[in-house]
């Protein structure tokens, strides 16, 4: 095992699936010689040289199309695009032919295609790099879509993205390249469509995944000492949803809180509470709390920002409540 960052992390799982299999490039903005907005794909770039880590114009439905075709022919590409927010101007090769064609070619044709992306406010970047939109891509059949929140998922998903013969779309937080765990040395991966209890409660369920995991977790050890005991689920994919870890923790606990940094409206937080209700509504001992970041752009201002993203503050506050019966 050795301690790594999540940016560290991903890194290592790219680096051994390039050197695993030859098929396996890497395209985008500034990856190469540049090394990543975040420097993460800068060593993987002095390895591998610019046949494999490839600098591309500043197009990112020229960079998306170009995946979809290599993926056609063959060859594994991970698509780097620098932001999410960026990632509407390649709306169409995703959603109308990377989604699809599998399906419509009766599986002659797979798009074995990984698009990584950096979500997520707290850097103070603005309204247009600092969004989480995962919800638009969990809605589209055909896609996988994948969120780790810790070094040792990021790894182990990535290398599962990689090997997957359908288009995975990865979400990366910012916040979280510089947040560490223990990593194996060893080749491994984490499953797609499996969520991970990262601490076990018997009163309420915290269901959450990405950024807001670490706050979860320090609101479960803050209320710990008030004695009660939350059971903290990091979904990591959200495409495939994994409902039966959901439903049996909340069949368990009998109450449920969805945590996620996107808007409330027609978010994640919004299937995962609609399983609950569908799926365990005779074990619930109160309705579904859902918190969720607030109904506005992102502002460039710090103070402003920190506003809208969601507190342990009010994770704490929402599980006393409901622990109490408010």
């Amino acid at each position: 095992m050795t301690m790594m960052t999540q940016l560290e992390a991903i890194r290592c799982g790219l680096s051994e699936e390039m050197r695993r299999d030859s098929s396996v490039f890497i395209i985008g903005e500034d990856v190469g010689l540049y090394g990543g907005v975040f420097g993460l794909t800068g060593p993987i770039w002095k390895e591998f040289g610019d046949d494999r880590v490839m600098d591309t114009p500043i197009s990112e439905l020229t960079i998306v199309g170009a995946g979809v075709g290599a993926a056609m022919l063959g060859l594994r590409p991970v698509v780097e695009i620098m932001f999410m927010d960026f990632i509407t101007l390649a709306m169409d090769p995703i959603v109308n032919q990377a989604a699809k064609l599998r399906y419509m070619t009766g599986g002659k044709v797979k798009v074995p295609m990984v698009i990584r992306m950096l979500s997520g406010g707290g850097l103070s970047v603005s309204a247009q790099h600092s969004q989480s939109i995962e919800a638009w891509f969990a809605h589209i059949p055909g896609l996988k879509v994948v969120a780790p929140a810790t070094a040792y998922d990021g790894k182990g998903l990535i290398k599962s993205a990689i090997r997957d013969d359908n288009t995975v779309i990865f979400i990366e937080h910012k916040l979280l390249y510089k947040t560490s765990d223990e990593v194996p040395d060893d080749d491994y991966t984490v499953p797609i469509g499996k969520a991970d209890i990262k601490r076990v409660g018997k009163d309420i369920s915290l269901i959450t995944y990405s950024g807001m995991l670490p706050k979860a977790l320090a609101a479960a050890h803050e209320l710990s000492e008030e004695g009660i005991e939350l059971e903290v689920i990091d979904l990591r994919t959200l495409r495939p949803l994994d409902s039966a870890t959901i439903m049996e923790s909340v069949r368990r606990t009998g109450k449920a809180i969805v945590l996620h940094e996107a808007p409330l409206s027609v978010g994640i937080g919004a299937e995962v509470s609609a399983l609950i209700m569908e799926g365990a509504f005779d074990y619930l001992d109160a309705p579904v709390v859902r918190i969720a970041g607030k109904e506005v752009p992102s502002p460039y201002n710090d103070t402003l920002e920190a506003q809208i993203i969601p507190t342990v503050e009010q994770i704490v506050t929402a599980a006393r409540k409901l622990r109490n019966g408010m």
